[in-house]
């Protein structure tokens, strides 16, 4: 996500050609969630242009389309695999792990369904599991099945932390679609890999985000004290300052753990702060 509608102007220069707002993104953030791909492949040439305008060190996490694991449950998808891998191959390095999103209905039963699909995937990449059945969190034999089918692929676990999004009742339109349709589920902050992946959702208003992300910080700059390579997503349900809140979280984080770089220094193009 790097077009957001409220940005324009704030963050990103407007008017600004849609091949030129991932470059003025990554002058923000050094990582974006590939959720387009979820709803559609992209084209192999549309790829190439995003690699075009990233550095090899920039970060793409991309989301499988929903065909191979909401409509095919991870199985007889092959040919939709090929090309979705076909597709995103021109991002080389910057293809930090392929996002494998499942439904709220995969449940342990399905775990050797996850199994079989890692097992069968290309080394090429590394690959990381959100779940969101209940039973993955509340019931220490399932999370042990799923943990172990993901350490034998050297894949990460995605938590989406929704807690501080849900501690009190939405106060706005975007708050109220939010808590229609995201999950709610027990924190997990439990690392696999060396390559931790956090979702994190706030609220509208800074202030409660940035309360709400306080435990992530100490666990993230842990991480990196560990040699870990975390990538931290921040949003809030309209995301109209979530560029401006990532770039705090990270400064937030470099605080504790002074040996991390900073991010980017964007080019300004109006009043994007917040503080």
């Amino acid at each position: 996500m790097w077009t957001h509608k409220s940005w324009q102007g704030r963050f990103l220069a407007h008017p600004l050609a849609p091949q030129e707002r991932l470059r003025a993104y990554a002058g923000w953030c050094d990582a974006v969630e590939g959720n387009t791909t979820f709803y559609a492949t992209p084209a192999r040439d549309t790829v190439a242009s995003w690699a075009s305008q990233t550095g090899t060190d920039f970060r793409f996490v991309m989301k499988l389309p929903r065909f191979i694991t909401h409509e095919r449950r991870l199985a007889g998808a092959d040919e939709a695999l090929r090309i979705f891998l076909d597709a995103i191959e021109p991002l080389g390095p910057r293809a930090h792990a392929l996002w494998i999103q499942l439904p709220g209905s995969f449940g342990p039963a399905d775990v050797p369904a996850l199994d079989r699909f890692l097992r069968r995937l290309p080394a090429a990449y590394p690959y990381a599991v959100e779940v969101r059945h209940p039973a993955f969190f509340d019931d220490p034999r399932s999370a042990g099945l799923l943990e172990g089918v993901l350490a034998a692929a050297d894949a990460e676990w995605i938590p989406f932390d929704t807690a501080a999004f849900f501690a009190s009742p939405p106060t706005s339109d975007a708050e109220r679609d939010a808590w229609a349709k995201k999950p709610r589920l027990p924190l997990r902050t439990r690392a696999l890999t060396d390559r931790p992946i956090v979702r994190y959702l706030g609220r509208d208003d800074p202030e409660r985000t940035i309360e709400g992300w306080r435990h992530w910080v100490d666990i993230v700059a842990g991480w990196l004290r560990e040699g870990r390579s975390p990538t931290m997503f921040i949003h809030t349900p309209d995301n109209a300052d979530a560029p401006a809140l990532a770039r705090r979280f990270h400064e937030e984080v470099r605080a504790r753990v002074p040996g991390l770089g900073a991010l980017p220094e964007p080019e300004p193009v109006g009043p994007a702060t917040l503080f």
